[in-house]
């Protein structure tokens, strides 16, 4: 779609929960732009449904690798690119359970509350060197994922807990970041954007 409009896109494969894959996307981006302005991490799974104690250790490691650390690795290289400049936005995509948990998803729960911490301290230690670092929560949203793996029934529950009685779309997210990464949002580190149909006032 951005080759179709005239720009320039380059698509590489990264395994998030590898830090040299982390590093080869920083790297391929500074071969093919020159240099690193903006960055989304985004890529992140749901994880089994259990309940703590039934929660297998290597579900667990196999979440936080992805939803946390997979953050930590993002930003890891990132910021050292953007530090050589004194400049860049980083986007860390988080959930409305960043903030409030849910009964059988411990390891996404507790990797999504550590986005948002790790947001918040990184924030700080870049907050006088020209980079800013926010995080979005999302509250259910309409996308392959769920559509693959719920029934109308349980699609139907889901829509029920968001106040506006719908899911979000992906384009509204999207929407949000783009904000985020903009100059509208110059006085904006460290916070949590949320973008969840009223989820999290209830």
């Amino acid at each position: 779609a951005i080759k179709k409009t005239k720009g320039k896109a380059v698509f590489v494969e990264v395994d998030t929960s590898s830090p040299d894959d982390s590093k080869k996307a920083v790297q391929q981006a500074l071969e093919e732009f020159g240099g690193l302005d903006i960055a989304v991490n985004n890529a992140g799974i749901g994880g089994a449904q259990a309940a703590t104690g039934k929660y297998s250790v290597e579900e667990w490691e196999k979440v936080i690798s992805i939803n946390l650390s997979g953050v930590f690795y993002g930003m890891h290289f990132q910021l050292k690119e953007m530090a050589k400049s004194k400049s860049g936005v980083i986007i860390n995509m988080a959930s409305v359970l960043g903030s409030v948990g849910t009964p059988l998803s411990p390891a996404y729960v507790a990797a999504k509350h550590g986005v948002i911490g790790l947001t918040k301290s990184s924030a700080l230690a870049y907050a006088d060197k020209g980079i800013r670092i926010n995080s979005i929560g999302p509250g259910y949203i309409e996308t392959p994922l769920l559509e693959n793996n719920l029934d109308n029934k349980q699609l139907k529950g889901l829509k029920e807990l968001h106040p506006m009685k719908r899911l979000g779309t992906a384009q509204e997210i999207a929407d949000l970041a783009l904000f985020l990464a903009s100059d509208k949002a110059s006085f904006s580190t460290g916070s949590y954007y949320t973008a969840d149909g009223g989820y999290l006032s209830q």
